[in-house]
C-alpha cells in the first residue's frame, strides 16, 4: 500500500473513532436533559411534588459531577478504554434499570448510578481522544467540535424525550442511552485504540473523598433551596458541611505529593474563565429547558410533542453555530469566539426573562428570538472554552483535564442552576443567568 493509501486508511480510523466517541459524549449529556420535557408525566405518574422533580433532574449530574475528578485520574492510572469499558458498563446496567422502577426511590437511585458511569466514562472518553489525535493541531480541532458536542446533546435529550414521551412513555427515553452504551461496548474494541496506564501514580483516595462529598453536598444543599428556606437546618447542613470538606479537599491537594487536582491546574486565568464558561453556558441551557418545558406544559396547557417542537429552532441554531464554531476558531482564536459566544447567549436568555414566559405574547415573538440566541451562542461558548480548559495540558493529565471539563460542565446545570432557581422565580433566574454570562464575556476580552 502507498504511503498515500495508508495515510487515507488512517485517517478513516481516525474519523470512525472520533464519530464513536463523540456519540458517547453525546448520549452522555443527553441523558442529563433526556427528563427535562417528560417531568410532568413522570410527577402524574409516581405522585411527585415539585422538590422531588427537581432532585430527580439533579440526581444524574450530582454524582456526575462528584465523582468526574477521580474518574479522570482512574482513566490516567488505568488506560483510557479500560475506564470507558467499565464505565459504560455501569451506564448500561443503570439505564436498563431505570425504566423497570416502580417508583421514586429506585428511579432516582437509577439516576445517581448513571451519573456514577457516566462520571467514568467522559474523562475516559476523552483520554482516548487524545490518543487518537496526538498532535496539538489535531487536539486543537477535536476539542473545538467536542465542546459543541455536549449542547448537542442536551437539546437531543430535550426534543427526542418529548416525542419518545408523546409517542410510548417516558420511561423509553432510557432506551436510548442503553443501546447506544451497548454498541459502543461491542464498537470499542475495534475502533479505539489502547493508551498506556500510568500506575506510577498514586490515586489520591483522600482527595477523591473530600472532592466527591464536597461537591455532591453542596450540590445538594443549593438543590432543596428550590423547597426549603436558605436558613433551615436541611439547606445549612449540607451546604455548609459541602464547602468545608471542598476546602478541606484544596488544603489537602496543596500538600499531597500526588494531587488528584493540582492547584496550580486551575491557577491559569485563561482555563479558570474557560470553566466558568463551560458551567454557566451548561446552566443557562439546562434553565431554558427545564424552566420553559414546565411553563408551556403547565401554563399554556401544550403537551410534550409540541413542547419538543418548540425547540427545534433551538436544535438548528445549535448545529450551525456548532459547525461554524472550529473554523471561526482557527480563524480568530478560541478567546474571541468564546468571549462572542457568551454575549450571544446573554443576549438570548435576556431576550428569554423579558418576554418568554408571558403567555399572551406568541411563539414566533416571545419565545423564537432567544431560542435562537442561546444555542448559538452557547455552542460557540462551549467550543472556544473547551479548547481553552485544554491548551497545554500534557498527555499525562488528559484524564483529569477530562474530569475537570465535565465537572465543570455538569455543575452548570445543578449546583449553578439549584442556585439560581432560589432568585425569587423564573423570570429573576434566566436574568440572573444572563446577567453573569454577559459579565463573564467581559471578563474574558479583558484577559484575551
Amino acid at each position: 500500500m502507498t504511503a498515500t493509501g495508508t495515510d487515507r486508511v488512517t485517517a478513516m480510523q481516525h474519523r470512525r473513532a472520533f464519530v464513536l466517541l463523540g456519540s458517547i459524549q453525546t448520549t452522555l449529556i443527553f441523558t442529563l436533559a433526556a427528563i427535562a420535557v417528560p417531568l410532568p408525566g413522570i410527577a402524574r405518574e409516581l405522585g411527585l411534588e415539585r422538590a422531588d422533580l427537581i432532585l430527580l433532574s439533579a440526581a444524574y449530574g450530582l454524582t456526575f459531577a462528584g465523582l468526574l475528578l477521580l474518574g479522570g485520574r482512574l482513566a490516567d492510572r488505568y488506560g483510557g478504554r479500560r475506564a470507558l469499558t467499565a464505565g459504560l458498563v455501569l451506564f448500561a446496567a443503570a439505564s436498563a434499570a431505570a425504566p423497570l422502577a416502580p417508583g421514586f426511590a429506585l428511579l432516582l437511585a437509577a439516576r445517581f448510578a448513571q451519573g456514577a458511569g457516566a462520571a467514568l466514562a467522559a474523562p475516559a472518553a476523552l483520554a482516548v481522544l487524545r490518543a487518537v489525535s496526538p498532535s496539538p493541531t489535531a487536539y486543537g480541532r477535536a476539542m473545538a467540535t467536542w465542546g459543541g458536542l455536549s449542547v448537542l446533546g442536551a437539546t437531543a435529550g430535550n426534543l427526542l424525550s418529548g416525542v419518545i414521551s408523546a409517542l410510548l412513555s417516558w420511561r423509553w427515553t432510557f432506551a436510548v442511552p442503553l443501546a447506544v452504551a451497548i454498541a459502543a461496548l461491542a464498537l470499542t474494541p475495534r475502533l479505539l485504540p489502547g493508551t498506556a496506564p500510568d500506575r506510577s501514580r498514586a490515586l489520591d483516595l483522600p482527595g477523591a473523598l473530600l472532592a466527591t462529598a464536597g461537591i455532591a453536598l453542596t450540590s445538594y444543599g443549593l438543590v432543596i433551596t428550590d423547597s426549603r428556606p436558605w436558613s433551615s437546618a436541611g439547606v445549612l447542613a449540607p451546604l455548609l458541611g459541602g464547602i468545608a470538606l471542598l476546602a478541606s479537599f484544596w488544603h489537602t491537594e496543596r500538600r499531597a505529593r500526588d494531587p488528584l487536582l493540582p492547584p496550580r491546574f486551575l491557577l491559569d486565568r485563561r482555563r479558570a474563565l474557560a470553566l466558568a464558561a463551560i458551567a454557566l453556558s451548561a446552566c443557562g441551557t439546562a434553565m431554558t429547558f427545564v424552566v420553559l418545558s414546565l411553563h408551556l406544559q403547565q401554563a399554556r396547557g401544550w403537551s410534550p410533542l409540541q413542547t419538543s417542537a418548540a425547540f427545534v429552532p433551538f436544535a438548528v441554531a445549535l448545529i450551525a453555530s456548532g459547525r461554524a464554531a472550529g473554523p471561526l476558531i482557527s480563524r480568530y482564536g478560541a478567546g474571541a469566539v468564546t468571549t462572542a459566544g457568551l454575549g450571544t447567549g446573554a443576549a438570548g436568555l435576556a431576550l428569554l426573562a423579558c418576554t418568554g414566559l408571558d403567555a399572551h405574547l406568541w411563539y414566533a415573538y416571545g419565545l423564537l428570538p432567544g431560542l435562537v440566541l442561546l444555542p448559538a451562542g452557547a455552542a460557540s461558548a462551549f467550543a472556544g472554552a473547551a479548547v481553552l480548559a485544554t491548551e497545554g495540558v500534557p498527555r499525562q493529565q488528559t484524564g483529569l483535564a477530562g474530569g475537570v471539563l465535565n465537572t465543570a460542565m455538569e455543575l452548570g446545570p445543578t449546583a449553578l442552576f439549584a442556585g439560581l432557581l432560589t432568585l425569587g422565580g423564573d423570570t429573576s433566574s434566566l436574568a440572573a443567568a444572563g446577567a453573569a454570562l454577559a459579565l463573564l464575556a467581559l471578563l474574558n476580552h479583558r484577559t484575551t
